[in-house]
């Protein structure tokens, strides 16, 4: 099935999801092939909770290829970052899927804020 037409929208339900960031990549974020939905991100916050500066990258993976989001984007110690703002926001299609990963494990976090649309 395909995307739903944004006009002829009948649902739209707005979500929130957080985590830790791992040094590798993990999936925070999937549009299920056959939804018959669109994700929109609205905004998205990483913050460090450490001593350590650390770096971020996130990635929009559709049809099985990583496209480059975010590449190292440094994070200072004890400081947020936005990333994805709604002046910016994405759209998953079906299939689509974001993923996010750190150059070091459970010094970042991330706040994601995004609507499911069908």
């Amino acid at each position: 099935m395909s995307a739903p037409n944004l006009i002829t929208l009948t649902d739209v339900v707005g979500k929130t999801h957080a985590e830790f960031i791992s040094d590798t990549s993990q999936i925070i974020l999937q549009n299920a092939t056959g939804s018959s939905e669109i994700l929109r991100v609205n905004v998205m916050y990483v913050t460090n909770v450490s001593m350590n500066s650390a770096t971020v990258t996130i990635e929009l993976n559709r049809n099985n290829i990583n496209y480059k989001l975010i590449y190292n984007l440094l994070v200072n110690a004890n400081s947020s970052v936005v990333p994805i703002a709604k002046d910016s926001s994405i759209y998953l299609e079906e299939g689509d899927s974001l993923k996010i990963f750190s150059n070091l494990a459970g010094v970042l976090h991330f706040v994601i804020s995004y609507d499911v649309m069908s």
